[in-house]
């Protein structure tokens, strides 16, 4: 049985593709790529690279030849090529190429979301859904490292600010996510649908795991929504500061407020809390 991970030289894809490495015969994984010199230089040697480009629908079709089970890891938003139609040439390339079942790293309940940042992924498990392929939707909850600049401020015992007031998030570290994924790629029945996520918690909570782990005082500030957006613009943050804001209003809505034991339970081991994670991937 011939297993693929796309995007495999991200973060998510090689953390994948090393797990997958350690559950079945390295000659059993490929990795797709979109430069596959890259992938030759930070991939394991044993794992079979090939060229896929989301952009390039024949070239993904024939990276996917003769691969029976697929982890289709979302590509990034916001690029020339509107990633809603990246998603749409995968899922067609594997229904060509006869892919028996693929795994796809979603969004936390994404036929409910309402946000701007999950309407890709809707739409993708729509295709999926109808592709008539087998599947399994990974709805990830929050990287931890996507609160990197928020982290590394309450580590220095800096004034940190927020404006999702006391909606919680399941963070967890993204390798975390992505061991699991592995995991059920090579499962013998995975369930059509993964609600991964970290232990619950709110960023006052992230604000004073992080100053625990830095030794300081945590020094926390829940703000309006203007205010927030008044601070980022006091901090430099001009140009980002309407997609953290975005980011903000969808856990303010409660988008990634679902506890869930799925993550744990793929993993078979209890999750790190959430100092612990913070101390493993930031200290």
């Amino acid at each position: 049985m011939k297993y693929a991970v796309t995007a495999a030289t991200g973060k998510f894809g090689q953390t994948a593709v090393r797990t997958l490495l350690k559950l079945v015969d390295p000659s059993q994984v490929v990795a797709v790529v979109r430069n596959p010199q890259k992938a030759q230089k930070i991939l394991p040697a044993q794992v079979e690279i090939r060229q896929g480009d989301y952009t390039q629908p024949a070239q993904l079709e024939a990276a996917l030849a003769g691969i029976e089970r697929l982890l289709f890891i979302s590509s990034l938003p916001g690029g020339d090529y509107p990633r809603v139609q990246q998603h749409l040439n995968v899922v067609a390339a594997a229904k060509k190429a006869g892919v028996n079942f693929v795994a796809y790293t979603s969004f936390p309940h994404a036929d409910q979301a309402t946000s701007l940042l999950s309407a890709d992924h809707r739409v993708t498990e729509k295709a999926l859904a109808e592709s008539g392929l087998t599947t399994a939707f990974l709805r990830n909850n929050w990287y931890l490292e996507n609160q990197a600049d928020f982290i590394k401020t309450a580590l220095a015992g800096q004034p940190v600010y927020y404006a999702t007031g006391d909606r919680q998030v399941g963070w967890a570290p993204e390798a975390i996510y992505a061991q699991a994924a592995a995991k059920v790629l090579v499962a013998a029945k995975p369930k059509k649908i993964y609600e991964f996520a970290g232990p619950m918690h709110t960023f006052g909570e992230l604000a004073k795991a992080a100053a625990e782990v830095g030794g300081v005082k945590a020094d926390t500030h829940a703000v309006s929504k203007d205010e927030y957006h008044q601070i980022l613009q006091e901090q430099g943050f001009q140009a980002a500061a309407e997609v953290i804001l975005m980011i903000q209003d969808l856990i303010r809505a409660g988008e990634l407020a679902h506890p869930s034991e799925d993550l744990e339970k793929v993993l078979a081991t209890p999750l790190p809390t959430l100092t612990e994670s913070i101390a493993k991937v930031f200290k």
